[in-house]
């Protein structure tokens, strides 16, 4: 049994699940600076590179999401959606990450968003749950769940933007030791944008 089907497989023993259908493919899309950090403010997208993350959400009809990263998309782009107050690119953008439906993981937030649903614990479990049930792509969109997710064996593809420009500081995509283990995964496409960012799309070997 390959390394990755068996952390499958364990979870789905750990957290009491058997699989009965073919899993739904699970996408963790990013933008990171050269030096590897995940700060949103460090660039202001093109409208190119905005139709590329439009472009990323065909096929998925769930995402899923840390506190942190949902309260910054919502309910900004949720308004841009409704008044329609960005530019062409991001109005497309916004019509259709808002329209999607969500899952935030948090013990504190509160929403009375009909579209978001808050689970209090146990993310990985609840990500294989929704991984066994019917259903096209699930986008998870977190920092802060990726190395349990990961971990977990639980993200089947990466879309991760590379932005021509050097921070210095801010949240990385993984702290160090946060995995015990290497994840090797095959590059499958590569998109230059004329901003100079780099598109990198990566599958889980």
């Amino acid at each position: 049994m390959a390394r990755n089907t068996l952390k499958i497989f364990n979870a789905s023993i750990i957290f009491g699940l058997t699989k009965t259908n073919e899993m739904r493919t699970v996408s963790f899309t990013m933008n990171i600076s050269i030096d590897g950090y995940c700060d949103h403010a460090m660039a202001s997208p093109s409208e190119e590179l905005m139709d590329y993350f439009t472009g990323t959400m065909d096929g998925v009809d769930l995402l899923f999401f840390g506190r942190v990263m949902y309260q910054l998309m919502f309910p900004y782009w949720s308004d841009v959606a409704r008044d329609q107050s960005g530019t062409a690119a991001q109005n497309r953008f916004a019509e259709r990450f808002s329209a999607i439906d969500r899952v935030v993981v948090s013990r504190s937030l509160d929403s009375d968003d009909v579209d978001t649903r808050i689970v209090r614990s146990n993310p990985a479990a609840e990500l294989l749950k929704l991984k066994q049930q019917p259903g096209k792509k699930i986008m998870v969109d977190s920092v802060s769940l990726l190395p349990e997710l990961i971990s977990a064996g639980l993200i089947d593809e990466f879309n991760m933007v590379v932005h021509p420009v050097i921070v210095g500081k801010g949240r990385p995509l993984l702290d160090a030791g946060s995995l015990q283990e290497n994840l090797d995964l095959k590059l499958v496409d590569t998109i230059h944008f004329k901003s100079g960012c780099v598109a990198l799309h990566y599958l889980k070997q």
